[in-house]
């Protein structure tokens, strides 16, 4: 472990731990961002009222729209003269959401990050491939102080040029990867039209997030890249990458560093908080930032929480991996479905590339689902019958499982636009009618 004592705080001292950060920081924000006191008040709690943990559910809640009405700086909680960095995510609509570190901010991000590079398996000795985008983006930053902060050697490489990030990988004798899981399968793709196979390069482990993916893909992750694939969480507006992540030894959900976050599972629809186990929507409180605390954020990322002690000796809760987004879920004919359940499936049948399109339509009033999945070259050349055979095959394995109704359409490999960052995996025309 990176920081044993905090690791492994039994769950009472971490609670008491947790209470008092809380305390401190609705004080903190309700004398510093007008938003905050307006919102407190509006909900009728005044800061010296949360006297155990159990106020968090009274206190109400922060959605990324706040932000960007408060758009670029208004939610801060520092004065800009103590903001050292800033973060903005790239929002697909509307303005970005912008974040303000302070020093302290930063050497909590680096500490968090080195907790979890040491989660995943990485150590002083290793090599680090850091894939992950600089700039605006979190994540590449994130990671690369995590690194510097564990000791280990950091390669900036960002994203993009993949030619020449395989080649920097076999020649420098990369250790461990970080990147998005489709820029991974995309790299494998590369390599082995260079020829180079991944058995040949020393990579052990990756470490791969900023997008949902199944545990089918970590098969075919694992498999083609010949090293142990690690899932971490986070999002910009809490901290960026390193706010959860999975342990080597047990790789059964993501350990969320509560000693700075407190989560809480809610059901998207009502806000009512969730018992442990059941799945709904993540929210985090930031307990210790400076620059830009937030109260009860809701995150749309949906996943279930157990605060049952782990094999790794981590008593930190463990939250299940990410199954989608409340906000990205997409409805056909009144079934909620996720790009990842989908992903899971075709994962499971042989012969399907791990590249794939959701193409949603409206016709009559009537939804309509396309899945283009990319098959082997080999398939692909085979017969009509056989190909339309394995169609039937892939839209009879979602309609019993999701119990929605599909047409698949096989495509020759690299039909579908490959991505360095986030894949693009649903295209919803819906909204073009509606």
């Amino acid at each position: 472990m990176f920081n044993e004592e905090f690791e492994t705080l039994p769950r009472p001292a971490l609670e008491a731990l947790q209470l008092k950060r809380l305390k401190a920081m609705v004080e903190r924000v309700y004398s510093r961002v007008p938003f905050y006191r307006q919102s407190l008040d509006k909900a009728g709690i005044k800061p010296e009222q949360v006297t155990s943990l159990a106020d968090l559910q009274r206190l109400p809640f922060t959605c990324k729209q706040d932000m960007r009405d408060s758009y670029p700086y208004g939610l801060f909680a520092a004065k800009m003269e103590d903001i050292v960095r800033i973060h903005a995510s790239s929002g697909t609509t509307g303005k970005p959401t912008v974040v303000g570190y302070t020093r302290k901010d930063i050497d909590t991000w680096s500490e968090l990050m080195a907790r979890s590079f040491v989660a995943a398996g990485a150590h002083k000795g290793d090599i680090i491939h850091n894939s992950y985008g600089y700039g605006l983006f979190t994540g590449g930053l994130g990671a690369h102080y995590g690194a510097e902060k564990l000791g280990a050697s950091v390669i900036p490489m960002s994203g993009g040029n993949t030619k020449k990030q395989i080649m920097i990988m076999k020649d420098f004798g990369s250790t461990v990867l970080t990147c998005t899981p489709s820029y991974s399968l995309y790299m494998a793709e590369a390599a082995r039209e260079e020829g180079i196979d991944f058995k040949e390069l020393n990579l052990r482990v990756g470490i791969f997030g900023a997008e949902p993916w199944s545990d089918s893909m970590r098969s075919e992750i694992e498999a083609k890249l010949n090293l142990s694939a690690i899932d971490i969480y986070g999002l910009s507006e809490i901290m960026g990458p390193g706010v959860a992540i999975e342990c080597q030894e047990a790789k059964q959900g993501l350990h969320i560093w509560e000693d700075h976050f407190i989560p809480e599972i809610i059901d998207p629809d009502s806000g009512a908080v969730l018992p442990p186990g059941v799945k709904g929507e993540l929210v985090i409180t930031t307990i210790t930032k400076e620059g830009i605390p937030l109260l009860r954020y809701r995150t749309r990322d949906i996943t279930s929480i157990t605060y049952e002690p782990c094999v790794c000796g981590r008593t930190h809760a463990r939250i299940s991996r990410m199954s989608g987004r409340s906000d990205d879920m997409l409805i056909i004919r009144g079934v909620n479905v996720f790009p990842s359940q989908i992903e899971s499936i075709l994962m499971g049948i042989e012969g399907v590339e791990p590249h794939y399109l959701l193409i949603v339509d409206r016709k009559e009033n009537l939804d309509i689902l396309e899945v283009q999945v990319e098959v082997d070259e080999n398939i692909f050349s085979d017969e009509v019958k056989h190909l339309q055979a394995l169609s039937h095959t892939i839209e009879k394995e979602i309609k019993d499982l999701l119990g929605i109704t599909c047409k698949v359409r096989l495509v020759e490999p690299k039909t579908i636009m490959r991505s360095e960052g986030k894949a693009k995996r649903v295209i919803d025309n819906r909204t073009i009618d509606s």
